[in-house]
């Protein structure tokens, strides 16, 4: 997987196509991703010392990465990122669109 925790994401398929986030966790087993204001869903709580009202809480659902796309802001919509590899044998994450690496 290529995206990557703290990256811009926009969902490209399904409920939410079209919203961007930020990336907030990533689980490459399962191939999925955890994405700020996207597939939310509610949780019934119980009451505990860390969540002392209990109730329903709202929270993000894990997405497959199949269904979002990284977002270049310098190119101002969505773009794939492939890998260049250095002279030194190190490999960098670069924007297909516009050749710019991303870290």
């Amino acid at each position: 997987m290529y995206i990557r925790k703290k990256d811009t994401v926009v969902v490209i398929t399904g409920k939410y196509k079209g919203r961007r986030g930020r990336v907030l966790e990533v689980y490459p087993t399962t191939e999925r991703l955890l994405v700020e204001g996207v597939n939310m869903m509610k949780r019934h709580t119980k009451a505990s010392r860390g969540n002392q009202a209990g109730g329903i809480v709202e929270r993000e659902a894990p997405i497959h990465v199949s269904n979002v796309m990284a977002w270049c802001e310098a190119a101002g919509k969505p773009s794939r990122i492939v890998m260049k590899r250095l002279e030194d044998g190190s490999r960098i994450r670069v924007w297909k669109l516009t050749g710019e690496t991303l870290d």
